[in-house]
């Protein structure tokens, strides 16, 4: 009898407990990634939102409020490349935590920033510290999460930047007007700290990681960067680069000139422009969980709902390009609408970005895509401030968005969805270090 005691003690209640307490840790995980992706583009989200106050301080032109925002996405057009390497050799722990940490050291020396070009530098630092929050923060989901679940899981951690977006519309624009630009700065600076924290403090890589080492029979981490930049000529990767570039621009547009639209065409006053931003915000938080969760559950596969975004933000970009739109209750719904598709989209799509990578290659697919996407990001801003200060008005800019989204749809539509929940789902494999629950 004795001799059985330890073996049973061993595989008995406390090692299912064992078992079970790395499956809890998960939504733990999930939390503080959320909360940090929030934390860390809380600021550069409130941009657009603090557009008026910014123009009337700074003296800018739409073009220059563009840049503001190209600002904090130029470093990440190299910084996301690199922080998707070391996700691929180092614990996303410390990638994501110094990262965030930068973010919030740069927006509180801002609070000492002389003028429109220290404003500038400031936000391109602010990049180069986020560069490790998006790729990371999604990698430490898609490695905690088995694919039945992964698309709600990463749209509930994407939803951390709009969620953080809507708090910043309610909050940075009444602190710029009553204690000036400098101190929105500082209470970004403060909230990203809290995010660089939590994430240091309490993410753990799950017991059965590996460090994310490729899958026998690939090719190590090591290999060339051409070699890996072959991965974008697969149709899935084609089909998801070309749907970022498209969307991350509807995304954008909304952010430069969402706040001036409302506050030029429709006459709405601060107040009541800000709640439509806080509820701009809240629909893509919104969209990118129920959408990341019904695509756990497309039988036409994750990518379907990235198609029925592309066609719901065509719709209400034309839209906003009619008189009805000069509706201060109707651009409000529109704004709402495209919130929730033009930033939701941002759920399923990582999801799938995630699980089309192959093996031991997701940081690097990660931070390749998504450094793509900044190209639309950085360059976008500017182009529509531009087109609104040439043309002085909107519909310019919106009905360019609108063909450009509408082109992507047609191409990519025909281009298939892709079967099942996810390519390595479908091939019989499981991305490395991913828990089965």
């Amino acid at each position: 009898m004795s001799q059985h005691t330890g073996t049973e003690k061993h595989s008995g209640p406390r090692a299912v407990g064992d078992a079970a307490r790395p499956l809890r840790y998960r939504w733990v995980v999930l939390g503080v990634a959320t909360v940090t992706q929030a934390a860390s583009g809380f600021f550069v989200q409130g941009i657009g939102a603090m557009a008026v106050p910014l123009q009337q301080s700074l003296d800018l032109s739409t073009t220059r409020l563009g840049l503001l925002l190209s600002a904090s996405q130029l470093v990440p057009l190299v910084g996301l490349l690199v922080a998707g390497a070391l996700l691929d050799r180092h614990s996303e722990r410390w990638v994501v935590g110094i990262g965030s940490a930068v973010v919030a050291a740069a927006l509180l020396l801002g609070g000492l920033a002389q003028g429109y070009a220290s404003l500038l530098a400031v936000l391109l630092v602010v990049g180069a510290g986020y560069s490790t929050v998006q790729p990371g923060g999604s990698k430490s989901v898609a490695v905690w999460f088995a694919p039945a679940q992964r698309g709600l899981a990463m749209g509930v951690r994407q939803a951390g930047l709009p969620l953080g977006g809507a708090l910043a519309a309610a909050v940075l624009p009444l602190v710029a007007v009553a204690h000036g630009w400098r101190a929105a700065l500082v209470v970004g600076g403060l909230v990203a700290l809290v995010g660089a924290g939590l994430f240091t403090a309490l993410y753990r890589r799950p017991p059965a990681a590996t460090a994310l080492r490729p899958a026998p029979g690939t090719a190590a981490p090591t290999a060339s960067v051409r070699s890996r930049l072959r991965m974008l000529r697969e149709p899935a990767m084609t089909r998801i680069l070309f749907s970022g570039l498209s969307l991350v621009s509807v995304h954008s547009g909304i952010g430069v000139l969402g706040a001036l639209y409302l506050h030029d065409v429709t006459a709405l006053g601060p107040g009541p422009g800000a709640a439509v931003l806080v509820a701009v915000q809240v629909a893509g938080a919104a969209g990118r969980i129920a959408l990341a969760a019904w695509s756990d559950r497309s039988r036409a596969g994750r990518y379907r709902p990235v198609l029925v975004c592309l066609g719901a933000v065509v719709a209400g970009l034309t839209a906003l390009t009619t008189p009805a739109g000069h509706s201060p209750v109707v651009a409000a719904l529109l704004f709402t609408w495209l919130g929730f598709f033009g930033i939701g989209w941002y759920g399923p799509w990582v999801a799938h970005l995630a699980e089309s990578a192959p093996p031991g290659r997701t940081g690097f697919a990660l931070g390749l895509v998504m450094a793509v996407n900044q190209l639309a990001v950085v360059l976008v801003p500017p182009a529509l401030g531009l087109l609104r200060d040439t043309t002085h008005g909107f519909t310019a800019a919106w009905a360019a968005l609108a063909a450009a989204t509408a082109a992507t749809l047609v191409l990519t539509a025909r281009g298939g969805g892709g079967g099942g929940r996810g390519t390595p789902a479908a091939m019989g494999r499981t991305p490395a270090g991913t828990v089965r629950p």
